[in-house]
């Protein structure tokens, strides 16, 4: 008895994969459960199990392949069986029979009329390879003027490039396909600005350094700067209702949940699963949807659902080292947050000494199709602000 190893429904408006690897071999034997294949769909990459006990006797479907929700990828027989036995080889078709070669063209019954003649002479142009509209087929003076007037044929396309040793060629991954349509797309479609502003990261380090060690023995995660950033942005987003909604060419829809996309780099590509409910959560669930979001991403386990339906983004490209960027929308949100590295830079303080201070680079960009200047200026601001002196998100100040 075989049973099929298929497609399985990789979630809405997915139709279709591309397989990444297979971990089993023909005549492998496998367990129930035990992952076959690993498939790459536009977001995520989902590995297929067996569906039951016994050994992979045939693979349809190749690594590269692409292969739509339903189709049979291979062939799991009984325990023991060998390598299932190659299919018969199909009838060669029948050979067709060369077309019968095209009737000569009939000569030109009479020579070029003698203005066509001059003209075909001047031009250095081939006779033969005129055609003639006159009676028997002559030449006439209205038929080189067409030919002369004809646009030249293309040149012929060049010869590719030869591989140089030095290079090495890698096929885009879905992932990495889909990234990039998207990011053009929102480029192309966005009326997308970037204002920027800095934040002081002194107070929100202290905070860190008093509370980390209980937070995490209270807690079991540890206590980071993006729980902070989430709390601050859903503090703004309330104020300003328009960085949390979406453009449409009709209408302006307001999203009246917090649902902060968290942007995770991984070896495939950024992803960027998303925390439910944020302004519900306490530091402490938005620090452990976070770790376990990173934990999933660096291991290809995130699913269609946790990456899809996001109100609003924020990308860390501090932990890379980035002091300064202007991100790009993940549409159809409207605006996203770009946090940086902190440095320490001499800042003037309000009594006028001058002090070495942490110091952080936010930028905003956003769709100024939907969001106004004052409106995103003055969403940073309070982000800055909620930073500066986090007892404001805890007091709702």
């Amino acid at each position: 008895m075989t049973t099929n190893i298929v497609v399985p429904t990789l979630g809405e408006s997915v139709t279709e994969a591309t397989i990444a690897k297979w971990f089993k071999n023909v005549g492998d034997a496998v367990k129930a459960d035990e992952p076959l294949v690993e498939l790459e769909t536009d977001k995520v990459t989902v590995e297929v199990p067996a569906p039951v006990a016994g050994t992979l006797t045939d693979i349809l479907a190749k690594d590269g392949d692409t292969v739509a929700v339903g189709a049979v990828l291979g062939i799991l027989g009984a325990a023991g069986a060998g390598a299932a036995a190659p299919a018969p080889a199909a009838k060669a078709a029948a050979a067709v029979p060369a077309p019968a070669a095209a009737k000569a063209a009939p000569a030109a019954g009479h020579p070029p009329a003698p203005s066509a003649a001059k003209l075909i002479k001047e031009n250095s142009l081939d006779a033969g390879a005129i055609a003639g509209s006159g009676k028997d087929g002559r030449i006439t003076k209205g038929d080189v003027l067409n030919t002369l007037a004809a646009p030249a044929a293309a040149p012929a396309p060049a010869a590719p490039r030869a591989e140089d040793p030095r290079e090495q060629r890698v096929k885009l991954t879905r992932l990495r396909k889909t990234i990039a349509n998207r990011l053009k797309e929102a480029q192309n479609t966005a009326a997308m600005l970037t204002t920027f502003n800095e934040v002081d990261m002194t107070a929100l380090n202290a905070v860190r350094a008093q509370y980390k060690d209980a937070f995490e023995k209270k807690h079991g995660t540890k206590l980071g700067f993006m729980s902070f950033f989430v709390k601050a942005c859903v503090t703004a987003l309330k104020e300003w209702p328009a960085v949390n909604a979406e453009f449409t060419p009709d209408e302006i829809i307001y999203k009246n949940f917090y649902d902060i996309g968290v942007a995770v780099g991984t070896p495939n590509g950024l992803v960027v699963p998303v925390v439910r409910d944020a302004d519900k959560l306490s530091f402490a669930g938005v620090e452990a949807a976070i770790a376990g979001y990173g934990k999933k991403a660096r291991d290809g386990k995130l699913t269609m659902d946790e990456m899809t339906g996001g109100t609003f983004t924020i990308s860390n490209g501090g932990v890379y080292g980035s002091l300064m960027s202007t991100p790009i929308l993940n549409a159809p949100q409207s605006a996203i947050l770009g946090m940086h590295k902190t440095m320490l830079r001499p800042m003037v303080m309000p009594d006028g000494r001058i002090e070495a201070r942490p110091m952080m680079y936010l930028a905003l960009s956003y769709d100024h199709r939907i969001i106004d200047g004052r409106e995103a200026v003055s969403f940073l601001v309070r982000v800055k602000e909620c930073i500066e002196d986090p007892q404001r998100i805890l007091l709702d100040m």
